[in-house]
């Protein structure tokens, strides 16, 4: 059992707290056994596992299972455990996952969601989870945005991570003109709109655009869009959170789907 903190492998997994070195090491943290099982349903890579002796009595099956697919599996003491993970309060497993695993997504989709320089890691992770309920079947992501694999994204997706095709952009420019050529429609959420989300057709293939949490779209991805709309705010309402603005067109999209089909 691991129980010193000098330890290089100790060392090494708590180097993956900071972005720089996720992407040097090519690999990221996964913390809790529910982000550990949704790891192992979708075949991640993973490659470490680390968790107590008290969790590995509690999941004998998982560990078993783990142990097979990881490249390699460690007992580790408790305060281990607390420097590796970057939670207050783990719950006894960490592990680690290559980063080579996001799926590859083509242009020819009915709904998917686009997110331009998004900095907060719990809207990130939250509008996964949505995306992937709401039946969303990709998202794309600036470069210049918060890291797809923070560890705070990863706690806020639920397990919906692993589930959802997502994509980091280095050019959406040049993805929105592949969509247009694809016939998708480019949907832009904007202030300034006159239309609200539900006086579109939302049926049709479409991507929804949204924005930097305080300044929103930039114009120049905002120009791509074929259609703007607005969600309505009582007077001395300045905005919505942008996750919650996601739910409400990604389920307005449901809705009029699920209507079509009656």
């Amino acid at each position: 059992m691991l129980t010193s903190l000098q330890n290089p492998l100790v060392k090494q997994l708590r180097k993956l707290h900071r972005a720089k070195e996720r992407r040097e090491q090519q690999v990221f943290l996964l913390e809790g056994t529910h982000l550990l099982e949704e790891a192992c349903a979708t075949h991640a890579e993973l490659v470490v596992v680390c968790c107590t002796p008290e969790w590995q009595a509690a999941h004998p099956q998982l560990w078993q299972q783990v142990s097979e697919q990881a490249d390699r599996s460690e007992l580790v003491s408790e305060e281990v455990l607390q420097a590796i993970a970057t939670t207050v309060n783990p719950d006894g497993v960490v592990a680690t996952v290559r980063r080579n695993t996001l799926t590859p997504i083509g242009y020819d989709l009915r709904l998917a969601i686009a997110l331009d320089k998004l900095q907060d890691p719990g809207n990130l992770g939250t509008i996964i989870r949505t995306a992937a309920a709401a039946g969303a079947e990709g998202l794309w992501l600036t470069a210049d945005s918060v890291d797809l694999d923070h560890p705070k994204v990863l706690r806020a997706t639920a397990g919906q991570w692993f589930r959802l095709p997502m994509t980091v952009t280095p050019d959406l420019k040049s993805d929105l003109i592949q969509f247009q050529r694809h016939g998708v429609q480019i949907v832009a959420t904007l202030p300034t709109a006159t239309l609200t989300y539900w006086e579109i057709d939302l049926t049709l293939p479409s991507l929804i655009l949204l924005g930097n949490e305080g300044a929103g779209l930039s114009p120049d991805i905002a120009a791509f869009a074929e259609v703007a709309i607005q969600i309505p705010l009582v007077p001395g309402v300045e905005s919505l959170n942008v996750a919650i603005s996601a739910a409400l067109i990604l389920y307005e999209a449901r809705r009029q789907r699920e209507l079509k089909r009656e």
